[in-house]
């Protein structure tokens, strides 16, 4: 028999940890290789974890709610042939000393790896976070399988600002104590969000990892992008009327419904390829103007904001979008999306516009450069030419830039040629095939 370790896969090209949501399987249960063992959430896609291997599973190493490094391990499987089972859990036991030559270039820390190597098991990602805000394991009571320290326990201790530290550390004040003052300082503004007084009736609702995920990913966002903000009005009164003309034959036809936003979708693609520097990302020190044009969808459910990418968009008709807004909705909706189908976007559309919103500022995708939200579109009496009034169907676009990349002249000419493209949508000049 052999022992092998399975780990926490890459599930998308930025991805860099992922939360066990669920395990599907239990110590003693036998699989298959691909058999699915765990469900996942990153901060791109909902995925599940395959086996490698065939064989009994030993021990899940990792519980549910644990956030674990791409490259952890999080359980461990006997298989048969290969390898005895004395050899492979070498590995195992020599984790925690190839992390601790990182935690000797912190004064404080060698007592602190120390002491958990012979009394519990701890992930790198746990000590290393330890040994970058100064936490005495010691002294952190786990919440894991067994008692095990997760990130979870970590990261509580350190939005609190209380952060226990080693007693061994005062036998050398001159170095630990001045290493230490730093990282509880930077860590104490977060002290607030411990204060919120809870009052009989109040509901605590369990923050999950996507939504954790989503809060990160918005939270860098608002801190790294300077964002501006700008808004169109645009008549769209052949647009609806044209849609509405086809819309009982197209469903009967396709199968499927195609809906206004596949207009916008393909109106934004256009006029993408026309003004490729909207179609970029900020890299430090350089823009990355995009050669393909993937446009990003929110889609949201009862807990969570999923953002699929329509591949290729300016290549595919109103039909071909049509068809991948319902797939894509439809993935989200049933838990199947895939973390292909959560990569590669360079633009974001957004529906705002189905909830009944009329404008609103949209948080750019991070690190795609903008953000367009399509509002709902309502009767408005307009001024016609000759100075006539006219019933006329109108939508707002609200645009998100990041000023780094964007700025306000490239927007407006981007937005009046949607504009111009979205107001001779008619039957007479625009297929949808």
């Amino acid at each position: 028999m052999a022992l092998e370790q399975i780990k926490m896969p890459q599930l998308g090209e930025s991805v860099t940890e992922g939360t066990i949501d669920k395990w599907l399987v239990a110590p003693g249960d036998h699989v298959n290789k691909y058999d699915p063992l765990a469900e996942v959430n990153t901060d791109k896609v909902t995925a599940e974890i395959p086996s490698s291997f065939t064989g009994v599973i030993k021990e899940l190493i990792a519980s549910e709610g644990d956030t674990l490094a791409v490259g952890e391990v999080v359980c461990t499987i006997e298989t048969e042939g290969g390898a005895t089972e004395e050899a492979t859990p070498a590995p195992t036991k020599e984790e925690p000393p190839q992390e601790t030559p990182k935690q000797d270039a912190q004064p404080a820390t060698p007592a602190k790896v120390e002491r958990p190597a012979g009394g519990g098991r701890f992930s790198p990602a746990v000590l290393k976070m330890a040994g970058e805000h100064g936490i005495d394991l010691a002294l952190v009571s786990g919440s894991g399988k067994e008692g095990r320290i997760t990130r979870k326990d970590l990261q509580k201790i350190i939005d609190s600002g209380e952060i226990p530290q080693a007693q061994e550390t005062p036998a050398a004040p001159s170095q630990p104590e001045a290493p230490q003052a730093a990282p509880v300082a930077k860590e104490a503004p977060a002290a607030p969000k411990q204060d919120i007084p809870t009052l009989p009736g109040d509901v605590e609702i369990p923050v999950t990892g996507i939504r954790k995920a989503i809060a990160a990913n918005m939270l860098r966002s608002k801190h790294e992008a300077p964002h501006a903000w700008t808004m169109i009005e645009v008549d769209v009164t052949n647009l609806v009327q044209y849609r509405d003309s086809i819309k009982n034959e197209f469903k009967q036809k396709e199968g499927f419904n195609v809906t206004y936003f596949a207009f916008f979708v393909k109106a934004v693609a256009q006029a993408l390829k026309e003004f490729p520097m909207m179609n970029s990302m900020w890299a430090g020190d350089k823009i990355i103007q995009k050669k393909d044009i993937n446009i990003s969808i929110a889609v949201a459910t009862e807990d969570a904001l999923y953002v699929p990418v329509i591949k290729h968009a300016d290549e595919k008709t109103i039909k071909g979008i049509a068809r991948e807004i319902n797939e894509l909705a439809g993935k989200v909706r049933a838990g199947k999306l895939k973390s292909d189908d959560m990569q590669g976007g360079t633009f974001t559309v957004n529906n705002t516009g189905s909830f009944g919103s009329v404008q609103s500022m949209g948080i750019i995708n991070y690190p795609q450069a903008a953000i367009l939200q399509v509002e709902s579109i309502v009767k408005r009496p307009v001024i016609m030419d000759g100075g006539m009034i006219a019933a006329r169907d109108m939508v707002n676009l609200c645009l998100s830039l990041d000023h780094r990349v964007l700025d306000g002249l490239v927007c407006g000419r981007f937005l009046a040629r949607v504009k111009e493209i979205l107001e001779n949508m008619t039957k007479e000049n625009t297929s949808v095939y």
